[in-house]
């Protein structure tokens, strides 16, 4: 029986490998980089000992009981909870916004119930259906709220005017009227111990996986293969024959130096005229070891080309329209699947790429074995 192919051994590719092997079924992982993880590599910066995430801070948090076993089986997790603060001409407050963040923005010593009844007195009541996210913030935390942490920072996060982007955007961005300032409401919250980049090499070591990096994907290894799994980008796979899809990318500066660099593992720096749209301090993200020097990253947010790392799927009405092209020829693959962030073009958490990636591999191995009459091409829809 032949292998099945992976193309990518990032969290989507090397879960669904685990998951397969753990069926009796026997994979060739391939991947272009020289590492394992994708993009939540980390290795330790030679400096300073400080274990970094080289693609940005990866914090792992999640409430299904399923993904968060899947883990635990592979490293220790220390507990860890992601306290945001957010810069700007105002002053340093916390984040998501909360009584803290109202009160001190304002001057004020409002309870909960007062607060609630003074945000409402700011919110514009004009707007009835937003439209757009600059509409979905105004209606709901006011004009004050919205340019003090919202209007500059997502600028430069997404490179338009949130005037241009859905109102689905912000539709979560949680107002708290209390003093929780825990930035997830996931009942797990942590780092694995031995960093990401070992964890799925733990994921990886299995004796029915063969792990090849350093090596490039051609459609020709396909044959040679029972099944492909395909986590890399979707415009790619075809050639960008229908037109690139548009993606964020970021790019990092380093600062390193003694003791404490900004006293917070996550800073958000919301004014528009500030050019980074964060900083963190990486050691931060290991509480339990010791450092004492540390090392800042900074995050600059751009436009991705066809050779950057692609973070953040942009999703755009263009995009959709592009995306709506590319899903016949999906469904005319035959012996592939496209799996993670790129291959389906939708943002997803880590603890969503493992979930995914788990419930995919039981529905491959379903429809392989005749109990699935139909597979889905995609591990997740893009279009919802």
């Amino acid at each position: 029986m032949k292998k099945v192919l992976i193309v990518g051994a990032g969290l989507a590719g090397s879960v669904l490998a685990r998951s397969l092997a753990e069926k009796g079924i026997a994979s060739r992982v391939i991947d272009q980089r020289d590492h394992v993880a994708g993009m939540c590599h980390s290795s330790r910066d030679e400096e300073t000992g400080v274990m970094v995430h080289r693609f940005g801070p990866h914090i792992f948090h999640t409430s299904n009981e399923r993904v968060w076993e899947f883990v635990n089986r592979f490293d220790t997790f220390c507990p860890w909870v992601n306290r945001v603060k957010a810069t700007n001409s105002r002053g340093v407050f916390s984040m998501p916004i909360n009584l803290h963040t109202i009160n001190q923005l304002f001057g004020k010593q409002m309870n909960p119930a007062e607060a609630l009844a003074y945000i409402q007195t700011l919110q514009d009541a004009t707007i009835t259906d937003p439209q757009n996210a600059e509409e979905q913030l105004l209606r709901f935390v006011g004009r004050d709220i919205y340019e003090t942490f919202f209007k500059g920072y997502t600028t430069k996060q997404w490179g338009v005017s949130p005037r241009e982007l859905s109102a689905n955007i912000v539709k979560r961005i949680p107002i708290r009227f209390n003093y929780d300032d825990n930035y997830y409401f996931s009942k797990y919250q942590g780092f694995p111990m031995a960093g990401y980049t070992e964890l799925v090499r733990r994921f990886l070591d299995h004796d029915l996986i063969d792990l090849q990096t350093g090596t490039a994907y051609d459609k020709a290894m396909d044959a040679e293969h029972e099944h492909t799994f395909y986590s890399g980008p979707l415009d790619e796979y075809f050639g960008y024959s229908e037109g690139d899809l548009s993606y964020r990318t970021v790019d990092f500066t380093y600062t390193r130096g003694e003791g404490d660099l900004q006293g917070n593992g996550c800073m958000n720096y919301t004014d528009g005229d500030v050019p980074y749209t964060r900083a963190h301090e990486h050691k931060y993200f290991s509480p339990w070891e010791t450092h004492e020097k540390s090392i800042l990253l900074h995050e600059f947010s751009r436009e991705a080309g066809r050779q950057d790392n692609r973070f953040y799927p942009k999703r755009m009405p263009a995009d959709m329209l592009i995306l709506d092209r590319y899903m016949p020829l999906v469904e005319q693959t035959e012996r592939t699947s496209f799996i993670g962030r790129l291959g389906c073009y939708r943002y997803l958490d880590m603890h969503d790429v493992i979930r995914i990636s788990l419930e995919y591999a039981d529905h491959w191995a379903d429809w392989k074995q005749g109990k699935e009459p139909v597979l889905n091409k995609m591990a997740v829809s893009p279009l919802n």
